[in-house]
């Protein structure tokens, strides 16, 4: 799985086609050593404003959808002139967040990939920009590429942009800055370092990519922040193991099942239910489901079958799940005990709020004692 930024290919306000075709001689090597890609690219916004002869990239989502419209043309365009050089055949696939959160959409989106891999298809995946909004946009290609590859199941994720590395320190400002080789799982405080503070036609820095690298890792695929123009890049990294940028190894030893890990890793939480020290034990340490008595106050609207987060006594998110009531019916029955829900709802549903075959821990059980 190969995720490209958009200074890669937009890197002066023009598709960068000597790049591109660079990249499909690498995707030919690959493809002829027997390994399946999926190709998830950057860059409509920024090719469709030179298409448009903007100054600017567009600040309203109606400009910006424009320009995805106009740019996604000039970019599978560009990507079939190369990849034709070299006998490759394209396939682009447009997602939202809507495609990945609705489970059917989610399954017949794994589907087609499949179908396209087995037929030689190398499929170019975008975020649907001109039909995205707020809420269905997942809002930068490191995590889309993430998505994908959890949905893909690939084996390896790479990051491919003008970020070589991970550092100890900005390299730009600190001089005794180190590339770090090798992560062995994202940590918070290694997340909090990191910066997500960029300028021009990309919209990703260090703090999407280790995002994305955690949002993999739970799935059990490692990830790898390299420099695009990092010479012979793909080869060294895929076929011959070399280490180069950063290789961030998952964390758990055990990969999350597919479907606990679409749950908790690739669903939008449409609020939070707050919960005593005593059910959120109960969660991350004892493996058990979410009751009504541990529940101390809400957030946000939602209905049966939404994702919501879990949050302790702190504030911190240390579950997510899918709730088995609606908000409204969680504040007559918060504080509760299990045989009171039908006294006060007339009705029940089932004794568990989210119940612990859909419900996916966050955090490290072993990290942190929560305390009353």
């Amino acid at each position: 799985m190969i995720k490209l930024g958009s200074r890669l290919l937009v890197p002066d306000g023009r598709l960068d086609l000597d790049y591109l075709t660079t990249l499909a001689r690498s995707v030919r090597a690959l493809r002829d050593a027997g390994v399946e890609i999926v190709v998830v690219t950057s860059g409509a916004i920024a090719t469709g404003v030179a298409e448009l002869g903007l100054k600017d990239r567009p600040r309203s989502v109606a400009r910006k959808q424009a320009a995805a419209a106009v740019g996604q043309i000039a970019l599978m365009h560009a990507y079939r002139t190369v990849f034709a050089e070299q006998d490759l055949e394209g396939a682009q696939i447009l997602l939202t967040h809507a495609d990945i959160e609705d489970r059917e959409r989610f399954l017949n989106a794994r589907h087609t990939l499949g179908a396209l891999i087995d037929m030689g298809v190398v499929p170019l995946v975008n975020e649907n920009d001109t039909v995205a909004t707020e809420e269905i946009r997942v809002g930068d290609n490191d995590n889309l590429g993430a998505m994908v590859a959890c949905l893909w199941e690939a084996d390896l994720l790479l990051l491919l942009s003008d970020i070589d590395a991970l550092y100890t320190a900005d390299p730009g400002r600190d001089p005794t800055a180190e590339r770090i080789p090798i992560v062995d799982g994202i940590t918070d405080e290694l997340e909090a370092m990191a910066s997500d503070t960029r300028d021009g036609p990309g919209v990703g820095g260090m703090r999407t990519k280790l995002e994305a690298a955690k949002r993999a890792g739970e799935l059990g695929i490692p990830s790898v922040i390299g420099h695009g123009h990092e010479p012979d890049v793909l080869r060294r990294v895929v076929l011959n193991g070399e280490q180069v940028g950063t290789r961030l190894q998952p964390r758990r030893s055990a990969r999350l099942q597919q479907r606990k890990h679409w749950i908790g890793h690739l669903l939008k939480p449409r609020g939070a239910i707050h919960v005593d020290a005593g059910a959120a034990r109960a969660i991350t340490q004892s493996g058990k489901s979410l009751l009504p008595s541990g529940i101390v106050k809400l957030d946000g609207t939602f209905k049966m079958g939404d994702a919501v987060e879990i949050r302790d006594p702190e504030g911190a998110a240390v579950a997510r799940g899918l709730v088995a009531y609606d908000v409204r019916e969680l504040d007559l029955i918060k504080g509760c005990r299990t045989e009171e829900i039908e006294a006060v709802l007339g009705y029940k549903y089932r004794d568990e709020v989210v119940h612990r075959d859909d419900l996916v821990i966050l955090t490290d059980p072993e990290a942190k004692e929560i305390s009353t």
